[in-house]
């Protein structure tokens, strides 16, 4: 049997913190993993609304109300309006956690949400989660003066005078006093803040609830305010609209600026950075507000702080390759921290830094170098982490990434040119790693993909680097390019993928690899999977533009294999074919004629019903549509035409 909500609500009219523990407590156990609420009756009703009727309701109230149909939910908004008002009176340690777990796992119901959306519900959860700098609710916020009595909603026809007294002027001011002192409590001796046990989307946050025990209570109810307000903030339009107002972003920042000075090590900040990440992702007002603060500088430091970083030179982390993997909750933290650098930079790409914001990048970029280099305790870390430092090393200014090649070389360095190339070289097996996943190629490709090309463009010993890697010298001339499982077999079948924006990618790599030079593209790629770029860029003819960047000489020595077989190899597949016997073998000229006659009658046939496009080639080397009388001259008479179609056909039969 489920746990009785009304009688709950009961318990939280009369005080009963003992009852109110206990009911709660079961309440979450049942409901812990529970993220969707009654989805099963509501696509009941969505049949029965949709369905055909034989007949007509006499009154609405035949048609039922969302409240008639859905009593659970109304008592979940009952609950969560009740819970509310009972966490800002004078709790217990242990009974103010279990309401504010009660209160994360409501929240996760998008149509339970209105009693959290208030301005008053908003910055009681933001207090009670270690955000100081806050206005304190009070009498000056317009939504709740107008919740003149909130148990005429929470407890419905069960409200009486004494539940309306609870919200009398002087209860009201005591609970201003409650919230003050509840956040005087949540300082540690040592006057620093406890800090929020990491998680995602309670993921791991309800695998180790059980521990939470053991850790001091402010701490753990501090946690669960925070999760229950990044639930509010993601599902609800109107509290995000509400949190500028609100100032939730300044109380963050100096939360975040509060913890780099402490010199205790930060016990738990994932949930301050995910509540940032989602207010930084889903308002750009916000996003702006935070990159005007110097968030940038601000998030960078916390990246060092996270990560343990010490520095040889101004733009040199130094490397120690026995170090012991980042541990999953530091590299959980730097994962949230990339995301919001990526939000507020994305589009500086773009722009021309001056001289401070270049040097600002650049130190970034040096962190992030560190990054790829990193090992973490899970091995799906390592490749999330390094899948957003590329995110965020695409949204950089190009020029400011010179530093990630800048590094001296060490014993077991890969190297070109006398350059360091392991941050290059872990690049390329990122791409391998994506590669290979069947699913969200384009997510999870697009931006290693532009950013190894950009880099090419940019860095002349990158270039090199990835040639040798990817485009070594051809032996396996009787194979088709993009067979096998080398990173060129892979990126040339992406040539042909479904994804115009991902074949795209995958090929100008190649080309800029080949240094744009489309006898060398079409030999490692063959002219059938490099068609489509070059007829993109007008080089169908094989005819390059004269603006072509200008890149470096080396060396593209063909091995002996490769030599051999040039002359068989056919250019269109780009292999050594098999020799094909000659299909008008025997055939007399008459015959032959008559064949082309036929050929020429179906292509005409297939243009007529739109099924394909002749098309020819423009001096610019770009293709255009044929003009009719260009496509079939040979074909005079149209009487000529159908009979040689009624011929085919009879042959066919």
């Amino acid at each position: 049997m489920g746990v009785d909500l009304e009688r709950i609500i009961q318990y939280i009219k009369q005080g009963d913190q003992k009852s109110v523990q206990t009911q709660l407590d079961r309440y979450n156990t049942e409901n812990s993993q529970c993220f969707f609420f009654n989805v099963e009756a509501r696509e009941k009703r969505k049949f029965r609304r949709n369905k055909v009727r034989e007949y007509i309701p006499d009154s609405d109230s035949d048609l039922g109300s969302d409240d008639d149909e859905d009593s659970d939910l109304v008592l979940r908004r009952r609950l969560a309006s009740a819970l509310m008002w009972f966490i800002r009176t004078q709790l217990q340690p242990g009974v103010l956690r279990v309401c504010l777990r009660t209160l994360r796992i409501l929240s996760r119901d998008r149509l339970a949400l209105a009693p959290f959306i208030t301005d008053s519900a908003i910055l009681t959860l933001a207090r009670l989660g270690g955000i100081s700098t806050m206005p304190i609710p009070g009498h000056e916020e317009e939504d709740w003066m107008e919740e003149k009595d909130p148990w005429g909603f929470a407890c419905g026809s069960t409200s009486s005078q004494s539940g309306s007294k609870a919200f009398s002027t002087d209860t009201h001011n005591q609970m201003r006093e409650v919230i003050i002192e509840t956040r005087r409590r949540s300082y540690r001796d040592d006057g620093i803040y406890s800090s929020l046990v990491r998680g995602k989307r309670d993921a791991r946050g309800e695998r180790d609830e059980e521990g939470d025990e053991w850790y001091d209570d402010g701490e753990v109810w501090r946690k669960e305010a925070m999760k229950a307000l990044c639930n509010v903030i993601y599902n609800s339009q109107r509290a995000q609209e509400r949190a500028g107002p609100l100032k939730l972003l300044p109380g963050l920042c100096d939360k975040l600026k509060a913890s780099i000075r402490s010199a205790a090590p930060p016990s738990g900040q994932f949930y301050d950075l995910r509540l940032l990440f989602l207010l930084t992702a889903l308002r750009l007002e916000l996003r702006k507000e935070l990159q005007q603060a110097r968030g940038v500088s601000l998030l960078t430091v916390l990246l060092e702080q996270c990560l343990e970083v010490q520095w040889a030179e101004d733009y040199e982390v130094v490397s120690d390759p026995s170090a012991p993997p980042i541990i999953r909750d530091a590299s959980q933290r730097a994962i949230e921290i990339l995301k919001i650098l990526f939000n507020i930079t994305y589009s500086t790409h773009r722009q021309e830094p001056d001289e401070e914001d270049a040097a600002l990048y650049r130190h970034l970029a040096a962190v992030l170098r560190h990054c790829l280099l990193l090992s973490c305790e899970d091995e799906d870390l390592v490749e999330e982490l390094q899948g957003h430092t590329v995110n965020l090393l695409s949204a950089l200014p190009l020029q400011c990434l010179d530093v990630l090649l800048s590094v001296r070389l060490f014993n077991g360095s890969k190297e070109s040119g006398g350059v360091n190339m392991d941050c290059v070289h872990s690049l390329l097996m990122f791409m391998d790693k994506r590669l290979n996943r069947g699913q969200k190629l384009k997510e999870k490709l697009t931006p290693v993909l532009n950013f190894l090309t950009e880099s090419c463009r940019a860095h002349r010993e990158t270039r090199r680097y990835l040639k040798q890697q990817i485009l070594p010298p051809l032996r396996e001339v009787e194979l088709r390019p993009e067979q096998g499982d080398t990173i060129r077999n892979k990126l040339v079948r992406l040539m042909t993928h479904v994804d115009t924006d991902l074949k795209h990618c995958a090929a100008e790599l190649l080309f800029v690899l080949c240094k744009e030079n489309v006898g060398r593209f079409v030999k490692y790629t063959g002219y059938g999977n490099a068609a489509g770029l070059l007829a993109a860029r007008g080089l169908l003819s094989g005819r390059g533009p004269s603006s072509k960047p200008q890149y470096s000489s080396d060396s593209d020595s063909d091995t002996e294999e490769y030599r051999q077989a040039r002359d068989k190899i056919n250019l269109v597949t780009g292999r050594v074919e098999e020799q094909q016997p000659d299909p008008m073998e025997g055939m007399t000229e008459e015959e032959k004629e008559r064949e082309a006659m036929r050929l020429m009658s179906l292509f005409s046939r297939l243009s007529r019903d739109k099924i394909i496009q002749p098309m020819g080639m423009l001096s610019n080397g770009r293709l255009a549509p044929l003009c009719g009388h260009q496509r079939f001259s040979c074909m005079e008479e149209e009487e000529e035409e159908e009979e040689g179609e009624v011929d085919f056909e009879d042959e066919l039969d």
